[in-house]
């Protein structure tokens, strides 16, 4: 079991990862142990260079030992059997738990996942993969003379994972690519960059990019040499999948991780079963989506994957959580904990995070703006989960005039607000839907995948 989907070293492990287990619930009330192994490389081309750069990997077996009160856990390099069972008697001697009867591991279940690929980038040459970024770099530099360089990276990460308490027994082999095209134009009034990327939790058939996605990719990044200011006010604005998707991990993903309830540190704790927004505003967070940067099949506690729906028609229905945040609240636990590497602290983590999409046709959307903004692509995104204040830079953003789109182009265009005025006034929601992958950070640190996204919104919001 697992041999297929884990290093050799994981799988002659696994099977005493049970007596494991045993020695820490001879203390502990909850006792798990988790195998992860995790590595990456960065490929670059552009005009001036080409570069390998694999990552550092990270290996090792993660001791979790719980009473309801204190989460204790400790990480052991490597995978040896010794190691790991001399560890765990270590690490619960002279502990004192409270002892209240042995915590719920979850439903039995034995089971191994991998990610379905139809290229796995494991099975392609660095060669080949060098070739392909050097054919994108010469494709988009040819489209337009100011054009001065195409700066093209691919990123690979391979996870694979072991999770063992008393009732599962659970593996996953979980590959993720990422690739993105970085433009930078020069004209008259300086120098601008535009980009576009494609990512999942997949081979390398997903980030193919047909001619029409980079001539719109040089258009764009040429207009921006043109581009005027905006004068700070309220406007209509419409945005795209991409900004939507920013705006829902600001508001109501990172405010409602529940370590943050618990730190009494996040504002949305008191709003729990009260009106956020709009009857149109429905915010989900799913790592089981198919083929999403942030998905999984279970989370870093051995949870299965599902859909946590956190806004309900504007009412803030709940947080996402981990095993600890959500024994000390005493609600229902999300498969949201997780783990930059075995080396890290769990935490209640977004994944693939996004508004519901709604019954409007995208250009029965735009034909209800007579003067507005619509932003297509979002540079960065802040929140402040105690005042609730959300702040999103829009990289740039087109004029909409008479309900039709035009080619005036603003930059930059940043989006300001408290987030339930921003979330009540989302009047109408597109029928559309996408996703944008990248990456998370807790704070300053502790670093996940996760993507963003949902259906265009049109809403009335400050621009500045």
């Amino acid at each position: 079991m697992g041999k297929k989907i884990l290093t050799p070293e994981m799988s002659a492990l696994r099977p005493d990862l049970g007596e494991a287990v045993s020695i820490l619930e001879e203390k502990a009330p909850y006792g798990a142990v988790s195998l992860s192994s995790r590595e990456y490389t960065r490929y670059l081309v552009d005009n001036n260079q080409e570069r390998v750069m694999p990552g550092e990997p990270t290996a090792g077996v993660i001791l979790t030992a719980f009473d309801g009160h204190t989460m204790r856990e400790k990480g052991v390099g490597g995978f040896h059997r010794d190691e790991l069972l001399k560890g765990a008697k270590e690490f619960v001697s002279g502990i004192h738990f409270e002892k209240n009867g042995k915590l719920d591991p979850g439903k039995e279940r034995v089971e191994d996942f991998q990610t379905e690929m139809e290229h796995d980038p494991a099975l392609v040459s660095t060669q080949d993969k060098l070739d392909y970024l050097r054919e994108m770099n010469q494709r988009v530099k040819k489209i337009d003379s100011r054009i001065v360089n195409a700066r093209v990276s691919f990123l690979e990460m391979r996870e694979k994972t072991v999770f063992r308490n008393r009732a599962v027994d659970l593996a996953q082999d979980v590959q993720r690519v990422h690739m993105s095209i970085m433009v930078t134009a020069m004209g008259e009034k300086g120098v601008v960059m535009d980009w576009a990327s494609k990512c999942g939790t997949a081979g390398l058939e997903v980030l193919s990019f047909s001619d029409d996605d980079l001539e719109k990719l040089v258009k764009n990044a040429v207009g921006l040499l043109d581009a005027g200011r905006i004068e700070p006010g309220e406007y209509t604005v419409v945005t795209a999948p991409g900004v939507s998707g920013v705006i829902a991990h600001e508001s109501f993903g990172h405010g409602v991780e529940t370590d943050m309830f618990v730190k009494e540190r996040a504002k949305a704790a008191h709003y729990v079963g009260k009106r956020v927004g709009s009857d149109l505003v429905n915010i989900y967070d799913d790592p089981g989506y198919p083929g999403a940067f942030g998905s999984y099949f279970f989370d870093d506690e051995g949870l299965p994957s599902k859909a946590t729906q956190i806004v309900k028609d504007g009412i803030f229905v709940r947080g996402i959580t981990d095993f600890f945040s959500a024994t000390k609240l005493g609600i229902e636990r999300s498969p949201n904990g997780r783990r930059q590497d075995f080396t890290r602290k769990v935490y209640p983590r977004m994944t693939n995070t996004f508004f519901g999409s709604g019954t409007m046709p995208l250009d029965e959307l735009i034909g209800q703006v007579d003067d507005g903004i619509y932003i297509p692509k979002v540079s960065s995104g802040m929140e402040d989960p105690k005042g609730w204040g959300i702040q999103v830079s829009g990289h740039y953003g087109f004029e909409i005039k008479n309900g039709v789109l035009t080619d005036k182009i603003y930059a930059p265009v940043g989006l300001t607000g408290y987030v339930p005025d921003v979330l009540e006034s989302i009047s109408s929601v597109s029928n559309d839907f996408d996703l944008s992958g990248g990456y998370c950070g807790k704070g300053t640190k502790e670093t996940v995948p996760v993507t963003d996204g949902g259906p265009h919104l049109l809403m009335k919001v400050r621009l500045g």
